[in-house]
């Protein structure tokens, strides 16, 4: 009998960050790595990653890493990963060639190339289990559904997906592979479960273009499109539509340009015109009724991008009167206010937004029907809910139910739970501690709880910072209490309050230096507290109180 583990380490209870780890024996299969963009109140945070921990501590076991598509939700923590464990890395062609531009673009990884390309017919033979795949319907081409093949079943993921019978060929799912695995026997089932709340009929993509095309034709203006990066299969509409109309694109940013090069040349993208893409210096000569400006943000986002111009920042473009922004993105309730934000600030520039949600429903991800087709076709012993908040997991949780399995059978799991099977059964058997990891720039998990907290505080009460020089020796004060302070009041209007803190500085500091155990640490505090205190009381705000102390020599004349 096999030993079986799987063990979540993100991507469950939360949106994005999707990385699944699944051991047989003395193997560990990673499944995606993936990283998620930061809430609101993670204040200057550029990305969040898995926590490597669990995995660092058995990288001498580990097979691989097996990607299932090309979102940043799946591949954008490689880099960071394979500095620390750097082993091989499986994925379509699409896919390595996408986790590659994110692995080369990071200093300490640009060296690493143990690539190796998959398609839906591969079989990699492991010592203890075998890894195949199969193809899936998503928005960008060469999208895999993973299966690791056990002496106990198939552990099968599908990875995001959903279920198109127009799709076109590049991005056709392989149904009778489905019925194969199911057939073969599927231990457990990790299954996308993002639109699991939704039993609305997704449009077909056939549908989206006509939107697109009829947006394009009917408007006598520049058009601004807001969308993914990587989602090639509206970058594919959006090309053809400005052909058809008889336009040109834009492209903004470099995270774009490096998806479509890489895209074109694999032949996943095709312009149907060698002039259809020109740059941002050619669109100065061209009519704005000719122009289309495709714009994806840093990284994907390009909601405070459309800020930007909107606001007359932008480097390149700034919103006009008779300018439409046409977001093509899926609205999300973490961006609703965002995107309200957002579409004011372009109507306050003289611009009109229009959504593709406003008339069609689209997502690249299966609704209620599909989720229900994929457990009817892999006929799971046991399923795990992944990729979504708790409230979509246990929804998915309530559709496996309706088709038969038995609820004990389903473990809706939290990051860093174990599940084990063990006599003849799948149970939970434990937890690892896994905690978000912060990029900030080039630093990799140095901002922390801690530091968060003192930024929502300077943004929300300013700092208060107090100078003064004192002489240990002859336990006097030097200099007297100087205050600077910035985002808290206006200085000139507060002359009381900040000679009344000075005050209270000065007798805390002169309290201390009688002190016969004189300590800086404790002083420093003591100035923190007695002006916290007073300064509540005085304004009901808390800004972050940073005590500066300098010892002097000098005898006071």
């Amino acid at each position: 009998m096999s030993e079986v583990k799987i063990v979540p380490l993100g991507g469950v209870r939360e949106n994005g960050k999707s990385i699944y780890v699944t051991e047989v024996e003395e193997e560990i299969f990673v499944l995606d790595c993936g990283l998620k963009y930061p809430e609101d109140e993670q204040l200057g945070i550029d990305m969040v990653i898995p926590d490597f921990s669990y995995l660092i501590e058995r990288k001498d076991k580990i097979a691989g890493v097996f990607l299932t598509h090309g979102h940043a939700d799946a591949i954008g923590a490689l880099p960071y990963f394979l500095e620390e464990i750097p082993v091989p890395v499986f994925g379509s062609e699409l896919t390595i060639e996408l986790a590659k531009i994110y692995v080369k673009d990071y200093p300490k990884t640009r060296d690493f190339n143990d690539f190796h390309i998959i398609n839906e017919k591969t079989i990699i033979e492991f010592s203890k289990a075998e890894v195949s795949f199969f193809r899936t319907t998503h928005t960008v081409p060469d999208s895999m559904g993973i299966v690791v093949s056990s002496d106990e079943g198939n552990i099968v993921y599908t990875g995001d997906f959903t279920f198109d019978q127009s799709a076109s060929p590049m991005y056709h799912t392989d149904f009778a592979r489905l019925a194969e695995i199911g057939k073969q026997g599927v231990l457990a089932l990790l299954s996308d479960s993002t639109n699991a709340e939704s039993s609305a009929l997704a449009a077909s993509e056939n549908k989206v273009f006509d939107d697109i095309y009829d947006t394009f034709r009917d408007w006598d203006g520049r058009i601004i499109v807001a969308g993914v990066a990587s989602n090639l299969q509206r970058i594919q509409q959006i090309f053809d539509a400005a052909y058809k109309c008889d336009r040109v694109v834009v492209l903004t940013g470099k995270d774009v340009e490096k998806i479509v090069d890489t895209a074109i040349k694999l032949g996943k993208l095709t312009l149907p015109s060698d002039e259809l893409i020109i740059t941002e210096k050619q669109m100065k000569s061209k009519n704005k009724q000719d122009l289309i400006i495709l714009e994806t943000g840093r990284m994907g986002e390009p909601l405070h991008t459309l800020q930007k111009m909107a606001s007359k920042r932008h480097r390149f473009i700034r919103i006009e009167e008779g300018d439409l922004v046409y977001i093509t993105t899926s609205k999300t309730s973490a961006i609703e206010t965002t995107l309200a934000k957002t579409e004011d600030m372009v109507y306050r520039a003289g611009g009109v937004v229009q959504t593709i949600t406003d008339r069609l429903h689209v997502s690249g991800h299966a609704n209620q029907n599909d989720l229900k087709l994929m457990l009817n076709l892999m006929k799971p012993k046991y399923f795990i809910p992944v990729q979504g908040e708790y409230y979509v997991l246990a929804k998915h949780a309530e559709l496996a139910n309706e088709v038969g399995i038995d609820y004990k059978n389903i473990f809706i799991t939290d990051r860093g739970d174990i599940l084990e099977f063990e006599n003849g059964r799948l149970r939970m058997t434990g937890t690892t501690e896994v905690e978000n990891v912060l990029i900030d720039g080039l630093g990799v998990g140095d901002v922390g709880n801690i530091v968060l907290r003192d930024r929502k505080i300077l943004s929300e009460d300013g700092i208060f910072i107090v100078a003064i020089t004192i002489n240990r020796r002859e336990k006097k004060i030097i200099s007297p209490a100087r205050i600077t302070s910035r985002g808290f009041v206006y200085m000139k209007s507060s002359n009381n309050l900040m000679n009344e803190s000075a005050v209270i500085v000065e007798e805390v500091v002169l309290l201390n230096l009688e002190k016969q155990d004189f300590d800086w640490g404790v002083l420093k505090q003591e100035i923190r507290d007695q002006l916290s205190r007073y300064l509540y009381d005085q304004t009901k705000r808390r800004p972050v109180i940073l005590p500066v102390i300098m010892e002097s020599s000098q005898k006071r004349k």
